[in-house]
């Protein structure tokens, strides 16, 4: 897939996401013309640049809260998905100049990875995409 503004602003705001949402690692993912497909890998409550346990934290046994060890929240998918699709719609909007306008399906499909093969064939998946564009139901020349 060769992006145009519009796909390199999603892909933008895909790497973005870290920097808004403490508990997620990005994996794989592609921009297609019409779609998105990418993994999102949730991890515990973060605190700084590490990860703890929910126990790891009591009040008066560590230091008082600094931006370097304060507990970031945790977000669960719906609210990361939410995220993405606000700041890459509200991007491509203020790019086109058509503030408010749907970039969007309202909807996303979202399936729980439960061992290596399953990520293996969704990364695999992922990864062969673009081949399958041409026989899309919306794809255009």
């Amino acid at each position: 897939m060769r992006l145009n503004e519009w796909g390199r602003i999603v892909e933008w705001t895909w790497y973005d996401l870290p920097n808004h949402v403490a508990n997620i690692t990005l994996d794989i993912f592609v921009v297609m013309p019409n779609h998105f497909h990418g993994i999102i890998i949730i991890t515990d409550t973060v605190v700084g640049a590490g990860s703890v346990g929910a126990g790891s934290v009591r009040a008066g046994s560590e230091p008082a809260p600094t931006p370097a060890n304060t507990i970031q929240k945790r977000y669960g998918l719906p609210e990361i998905i939410r995220q993405f699709k606000t700041f890459s719609a509200r991007r491509i909007n203020e790019h086109r100049q058509t503030p408010g306008q749907p970039v969007w399906q309202r909807n996303y499909y979202e399936h729980i990875i439960r061992d290596d093969d399953d990520l293996n064939r969704i990364r695999e998946y992922i990864i062969n995409n673009p081949l399958k564009w041409e026989s899309d139901e919306h794809y255009s020349k």
